[in-house]
């Protein structure tokens, strides 16, 4: 089963979304990978991605299908991680991703606001 390549307009998507993100263009490379579109089959398949890498992470976004992405972002061969879902939009398959790998890098850094809950909800 072959998958067609991004489009230009597709890599527009991505490229758009990173220029929000960071401030600034991120370079986008594209690549093949070999994964398993269904996780429970135990064939690969090729497939076209995305790569980029910003602040000390990796990012992928394959697409799996027609209008079918997955993405996947790691900071080493032991620390990877993804959305835990597939996504029929690539827009909201890269917002997703750029959302969750943010939060996660708060995380992973201990940053927290100062404020607690109780502070949130005092009315001025």
């Amino acid at each position: 089963m072959a998958i067609n390549d991004f489009t230009d307009a597709d890599r527009w998507v991505v490229e758009t979304a990173l220029k929000e993100r960071y401030g600034k263009i991120v370079a986008v490379e594209p690549a093949d990978s070999e994964i398993r579109p269904d996780p429970a089959a135990s064939e690969v398949t090729v497939c076209p991605t995305l790569y980029w890498e910003q602040r000390g992470v990796e990012f992928v976004i394959f697409k799996i299908g027609t209008d079918r992405y997955r993405s996947q972002f790691f900071y080493s061969a032991l620390e990877q991680f993804g959305t835990g879902r597939d996504f029929d939009d690539l827009a909201e398959c890269v917002t997703t991703t750029l959302r969750l790998q943010a939060d996660h890098e708060k995380d992973r850094t201990g940053a927290t606001s100062g404020k607690t809950a109780a502070d949130l909800n005092k009315t001025p």
